[in-house]
């Protein structure tokens, strides 16, 4: 073929493919782009329901991107940085917040919904992320097959023989409900005696699953009678399947608490439909994802159905300072696998 029929051959389908990627180009920047965890934007958690009534309320198209776990999100927003996609970040939680404030990330955003939320679940003064919704680590149990006088009543007697292949645990280095776990055995044993706790507690756990979502539905299925979650997790059940068979165990140690937050990327150029997402996540979406969630809504004017009445709360709830949790949570990560692994 001569070079000039060439050119001209490949100048023809410039011509045809370019418009094609511009059209691509402008229909993915009318999107608002939302990364949020795999839970939250399955079938069964709010994602698809909220998104929905969003577009409908506010004429703003959104692309919710089911970015993992919680970990596994911030860890792609974190290495994104100098490409970044997202516009919004939904699911950042307050035991892991530290790193994506250090990455420098966020956007301070002081939404005016936040005058409906109390000041004691405001975990960041800067309102780099917001809380939507909250609760406390806990243990569920099947009460189908472990009756009353057999079932454990503290963390220190979960990991009692008689529980040996009873229990799913989460990773924490991979999940923040695995990680809120991790902090809850620091603040009720210390850092001189959390690691014996697992050390035992390893005899014990069917299997430790890398993400919430895979160990509730191994639950759920009969694999093993407890399971890693919430306080707040028998709400759901009670709510779609008209059943209180799941329910929570308290400790007698007290439960961590754990706040899920929504963040504003720095790098956003759609920072305007930015905030009206987040406006919606706080105010109008707070019963649907707390129901979806079963988790406890963050907006005090929220009305709960009575369903709630089987979310207990702990007597006790534990938490930590982020600066501690910053300084120390690479060693207590190292230290974990080096137990779990021997």
């Amino acid at each position: 073929m001569k070079k000039h029929q060439f050119v001209c051959i490949m100048v023809a389908i410039l011509t045809l493919i370019v418009p094609l990627f511009a059209q691509g180009a402008q229909e993915q920047s009318a999107e608002l782009v939302v990364y949020a965890y795999d839970a939250f934007c399955g079938d069964w958690g709010p994602g698809p329901a909220l998104v929905e009534e969003f577009e409908k309320q506010s004429g703003i198209k959104v692309n919710l991107v089911s970015a993992g776990d919680a970990v596994e999100m911030m860890t792609k927003v974190i290495s994104e940085k100098a490409n970044p996609w997202a516009d919004v970040v939904v699911g950042i939680t307050d035991d892991m917040a530290q790193k994506i404030y250090d990455a420098k990330l966020l956007e301070p955003y002081k939404s005016p919904v936040l005058d409906s939320i109390p000041a004691s679940l405001q975990f960041d003064e800067q309102h780099r992320l917001l809380p939507f919704d909250y609760g406390n680590f806990a243990f569920v149990v099947d009460t189908e097959r472990l009756a009353e006088d057999e079932r454990p009543a503290s963390l220190a007697s979960l990991t009692e023989s008689k529980y040996k292949g009873k229990v799913i645990l989460i990773d924490p280095r991979t999940s923040s409900v695995g990680l809120g776990l991790l902090l809850w055995t620091i603040e009720a044993f210390g850092e001189d005696n959390y690691l014996a706790w697992w050390e035992a507690m390893k005899e014990n756990a069917l299997t430790i699953t890398d993400g919430w979502s895979s160990a509730y539905g191994l639950f759920t299925e009969g694999e093993a009678p407890l399971v890693l979650s919430y306080t707040t997790s028998p709400v759901y059940h009670v709510t779609y399947e008209d059943t209180t068979r799941y329910q929570t165990l308290l400790f007698s140690e007290g439960h961590s608490t754990t706040f899920e937050g929504v963040g504003l990327l720095a790098s956003s150029k759609k920072k305007a439909e930015a905030k009206q997402f987040i406006d919606f996540l706080l105010s109008d979406a707070q019963l649907g994802i707390a129901l979806a969630n079963s988790m406890y809504p963050v907006n005090k004017t929220v009305e709960l159905p009575e369903a709630f009445d089987w979310a207990p709360k702990p007597e006790k709830s534990l938490s930590m300072s982020s600066e501690i949790l910053a300084k120390n949570l690479d060693r207590w990560l190292t230290e974990w696998t080096q137990v779990m692994s021997r």
